[in-house]
């Protein structure tokens, strides 16, 4: 047996030891079926989906990738809350309203957010709440 055929048994025992150990690199493997019917695919929520939001709450910066319309990849950055373990997306509209409406009542607790049209037509309204 030659050393390329040795080597080539020898990687092909070292699959078949990780495939009945389900290692792979210290990670289970799992079957394609398995993978997809367990996804659960990342979705951000949007602020206008909550019906009394907090000044007080903590924003957190948050990237996701895309593809633009020549196949490349884009980082898109936007701030996001995080409640209960679900992220809402905040949008710059809503901390420019929210600033403006801050300067004028700087006691402010709560507000909420109005959302219509859809896509690059969207509008947020900030409406402010009193307890």
């Amino acid at each position: 047996m030659s050393f390329k055929q040795q080597e080539k048994q020898a990687n092909e025992n070292i699959t078949k030891i990780c495939q009945n150990l389900n290692l792979n690199g210290g990670k289970k493997m799992a079957k394609l079926k398995e993978e997809a019917q367990a996804y659960e695919p990342k979705q951000t929520h949007n602020i206008a989906e909550l019906d009394k939001v907090s000044v007080d709450l903590e924003t957190q910066d948050d990237e996701f990738e895309v593809q633009d319309d020549d196949g490349k990849t884009k980082i898109v950055k936007q701030k996001v809350v995080n409640i209960d373990g679900i992220m809402y997306r905040v949008p710059n509209s809503v901390l420019n309203q929210l600033k403006i409406l801050l300067e004028d009542n700087p006691e402010l607790k709560f507000f909420k957010v109005k959302k219509s049209g859809q896509g690059l037509n969207t509008d947020y309204t900030v409406i402010p709440l009193i307890k």
